[in-house]
This record gives structure tokens, C-alpha cells and sequence, in this order.
């Protein structure tokens, strides 16, 4: 139940956030009804700015948000290193890995030959020694892509990201090595047990979402991200009003100052109905 304590009506001052998969979907990867009534509650009626903030690229990432009422507002795109407009058709920013980033691909591909490598950008996928998980990604991307066998042979184009992909005890020794580096130049973020990713140095959720903020004049108090997982951590800490899902890992509970239901139960819902009616300024 809604406990009204708040006369506030236009969030049109309000930013908010969230991550996809195990976020705004449940588990099973559908949208909860719920999720989609405080939406359109906070976006048609309240005048709020709602977005997404995802690892996906522009093709993956359309289905989600053309199916939110929300296309006004830009998303954030490959866990930080684009800002796409979707009612324009129009990148607005983007990050390209530095040549750091390609010359780490390439001592990685060398030390872990089994390792499969995904590198996205802004409009196209290149793998590395892809076989199911590399394969798997390009199948779920749906871009155009070329297929390679070395990390040299890959054109040094603009990267967005880099995903190394693998059984979770190869991504573990590929994290403990690449996370052994010294200033690598370059951004990490684990996203699950079997990829490890890599970034423009400074990149994450959070700068894509701030940037958004900064278009629309939005104070940062008034901004609020929601996420599951570690590749959400940045963007939480980025934020004013940080919230992560029930089942998030203790260490995302650790730094939120929102609390949601498990995603399957509406977390989403839950975050912008104490925005809207319970958020008191501090």
C-alpha cells in the first residue's frame, strides 16, 4: 500500500535509473506489470525522467525501452561508454577504449588461450576465438559482426567494451590477472561468474547516467539508480539515491540507501513509490 505523505506532483527535477535483467525484468526476463504501472505513473502523470542503464548495445537495448513509455529521455548503453537517443536515432556520447585496452586483449588472449573475447562497438561486434559463449552473445546482440581468430586481426576501432567470456574458474584467473595490473588505463566490472569486462578508464553506469542529469539540468540529490549486480556498483555509488533489489549481494545492501523487493516481486515499483510518495529531501 501507497502511504501518501508527500503533495509533490512534477518529478519533471527527478532522474532515475535502472538496470535491466534481475532489475526491471524478473528472472525469467519479463517485465513485471507492476514495474510498468509505477512507470507510467511516474513518467505520464508525475512528469519524471526515466531511463535504462544496461550493458547492451543499441539493438539489444531497443525491445526493453521502446517498451517503457520513456523515449524522450536518452539510455545509457554498454555499462556506461554510450548515451543513445532512441526517439532520434542518434548516438550522443560516446567512450572508446584506449589503445591500452587493445594492447590487454591481446596479452590476455596470449596467457588464456581458451578465452573468448566479445568487443562491442558503437554499431557492431567483433569476436576473438569464439566458440559458446562468444556465440551466445552475438546470437542474443543481433549486430553485424565479424568473426576472428586473434586480437591482433581485430580493426582497433572505436571499442566500446570488451567482455572476456569463459567457465567461471578461466574468468576468475583472467580477473585475478588483469585486476594484478597496475594502472591498466582501463575500467573493470565483473558482470557474471562466466565474463569480465572491460571499459574506457572512468567508465561505468554512472557516468552515462550523470551525464543525462547534466543534459536536463538535474541536480544529482535527484538522481536515483537501481541495480542487482556488480556491474551496477559504480552506478549506486554515482547517484543521490542509490537502491538495489532484494536479492542483490550484501556488498550492493552495503552502499544503498533504498532497499527494493526481490526482482521478481517489483523492485522497480517499489523504488518509485517511495520516491513519489514517501522521499523526504535530506
Amino acid at each position: 500500500m501507497k502511504t501518501e505523505t508527500s503533495n509533490k506532483t512534477d518529478f519533471s527535477d527527478w532522474l532515475v535509473a535502472s538496470d535491466i535483467d534481475g532489475t526491471l525484468n524478473n528472472k525469467l526476463r519479463r517485465l513485471p506489470k507492476r514495474n510498468y504501472e509505477r512507470i507510467c505513473e511516474f513518467v505520464k502523470e508525475k512528469n519524471g525522467h526515466f531511463t535504462l542503464a544496461s550493458g547492451r548495445n543499441v539493438s539489444s537495448m531497443r525491445k526493453p525501452f521502446q517498451s517503457l513509455p520513456i523515449a524522450s529521455t536518452p539510455a545509457v548503453l554498454l555499462n556506461g561508454a554510450g548515451i543513445y537517443d532512441y526517439e532520434h536515432e542518434k548516438m550522443l556520447r560516446f567512450h572508446a577504449i584506449n589503445p591500452a585496452g587493445y594492447a590487454l586483449v591481446k596479452k590476455v588472449t596470449e596467457k588464456f588461450p581458451a578465452v573468448e573475447v566479445e568487443i562491442l562497438t558503437s554499431d557492431r561486434a567483433y569476436t576473438v576465438n569464439a566458440h559458446i559463449f562468444a556465440n551466445i552473445m552475438l546470437a542474443a546482440d543481433n549486430l553485424p559482426h565479424r568473426k576472428f581468430k586473434k586480437a591482433t586481426e581485430v580493426p582497433p576501432d572505436d571499442w566500446g567494451k570488451v567482455i572476456f567470456l569463459g567457465m567461471p574458474p578461466l574468468i576468475s584467473a583472467v580477473k585475478k590477472y588483469l585486476l594484478s595490473i597496475k594502472d591498466p588505463c582501463v575500467n573493470f566490472m565483473s558482470s557474471s561468474v562466466s565474463s569480465f569486462e572491460m571499459l574506457e578508464q572512468g567508465i561505468h553506469k554512472g557516468v552515462g547516467v550523470m551525464d543525462i542529469a547534466e543534459m536536463y539540468g538535474i541536480d544529482r540529490a535527484h538522481t536515483a539508480a537501481i541495480g542487482d549486480y556488480f556491474n551496477d556498483y559504480e552506478m549506486l555509488k554515482t547517484v543521490g539515491l542509490p537502491a538495489c533489489c532484494g536479492q542483490a549481494p550484501k556488498k550492493m545492501h552495503e552502499i544503498a540507501k533504498f532497499h527494493a523487493c526481490h526482482c521478481n516481486k517489483g523492485a522497480v515499483a517499489d523504488l518509485l513509490e517511495y520516491i513519489m510518495y514517501d522521499y523526504k529531501e535530506e
